[in-house]
């Protein structure tokens, strides 16, 4: 029935701008922001071939998407990909003459640890186990860990890109609006907009541009005494390396004073790896996980890890793949309540977690795919 009839006044809308959440109302994600939507305004009367317009094409340049500027996806990945999707593939004769023998026995592996042996189930809300035993594995291998059981696959969660990661570390992290999370100027507006929606204060320390763009702890001092000074509780230091939109290499020593500095002060680091691949051998990529392992520090200094398929040379951003790492010196207590955040959304999609597979264990060499894999990583 409706108001009206029964003589009650007429309701004013509810759910409208003036009553949203606040935080909503101040995030702001220049990513996706204003000139964006104009963009894609512009691009729609591009269609019209009686367009005013003095070009005909918009490149769309305001953020990493490598595939839709055409870059070609690595066919292995793609290959295994479409026969987990589709496990009736796996047996097709035409396909056994074409695909190279090693794309089935992956694509088998990654089914066994399928318990419904389908990707259209919900998974464990951490990710497959085996998936994050192969993420594990990955973490030992490229820093060199001689302990193979220091890096436990329950310290680590799957997820869709390594955004909703940080997001959930942000929500568990900033208590209420004196809580503040040191980020670097410039930075990505991930940590700006997540930040605000979580209710907290942003910290911005600077990096030096004449010095390439370097990290100075004296900076990282006066940002947090700033902070401290204005009531401000510093719960956490992001530090994107290598650094976005920035492209800056910390080196070895640069690391070591910033652990120092984590230890010392008492903040969780939050450790932005993402373009861990996007590197030139003159600048090697350090993991903050295994500076602190030869610091000694593994069991005082907390810190959280991400890694992403968007980035590297893979660019598989649409299949939102990720994953997200506790340190040893994280309180367990914290990976059942991160666990718990996990769970609200169920689990992080299952192609993701694949391409998170393939991305942490990609062909080896002697295997039959690896020459078609080294090629195309190297073309790209």
């Amino acid at each position: 029935m409706r108001l009206a009839s029964v003589g009650l006044p007429h309701a004013s809308k509810i759910f409208n701008v003036s009553t949203l959440n606040k935080n909503v109302l101040n995030a702001e994600y220049a990513v996706r922001g204003a000139i964006v939507i104009r963009a894609d305004e512009i691009n729609k009367q591009l269609q019209n071939n009686n367009h005013k317009f003095p070009f005909n094409d918009i490149v769309f340049c305001n953020i990493g998407n490598p595939q839709q500027l055409r870059q070609k996806p690595i066919t292995f990945f793609r290959n295994v990909l479409s026969l987990v999707t589709s496990p009736e593939l796996i047996d097709n004769a035409g396909l056994q003459q074409t695909l190279k023998p090693d794309v089935f026995q992956r694509a088998r592996t990654i089914l066994s640890g399928i318990d419904s042996g389908s990707t259209g189930a919900y998974t464990h809300s951490q990710g497959l186990p085996s998936i994050r035993k192969n993420v594990a594995n990955f973490i030992t291998r490229r820093d060199n860990i001689d302990d193979p059981e220091l890096i436990n696959p329950d310290s680590i969660f799957l997820t869709d890109g390594a955004s909703p990661g940080v997001q959930n570390g942000l929500k568990a992290l900033i208590r209420d609006h004196n809580d503040g999370i040191m980020i670097p100027i410039p930075q990505y507006p991930l940590y700006s907009a997540s930040i605000t929606l979580c209710g907290g204060q942003q910290v911005g320390y600077l990096l030096n541009e004449q010095d390439g763009w370097s990290l100075e702890v004296e900076e990282l001092e006066r940002s947090l005494k700033e902070a401290t000074d204005k009531g401000i509780n510093v719960r956490a230091l992001v530090i994107i390396n290598p650094g976005n939109p920035t492209g800056q290499v910390l080196s070895k020593s640069n690391m070591e004073n910033v652990i120092d500095f984590c230890e010392r002060r008492g903040v969780l680091l939050l450790a932005d790896e993402v373009y861990q691949e996007n590197v030139y051998h003159e600048k090697p990529f350090l993991s903050f996980l295994k500076v602190a392992e030869e610091m000694n520090k593994l069991d005082t200094v907390e810190m959280i890890s991400y890694h992403s398929v968007s980035k590297g040379f893979l660019g598989e951003c649409g299949r939102r793949g990720g994953y997200f790492h506790l340190s040893p010196a994280i309180d367990p207590g914290v990976r059942d309540q991160m666990y718990k955040l996990s769970s609200i959304n169920l689990c992080p999609n299952v192609d993701g977690q694949i391409m998170v597979d393939l991305m942490v264990n990609p062909p080896k060499k002697g295997e039959e795919s690896y020459e078609q894999y080294n090629d195309e990583k190297h073309q790209i």
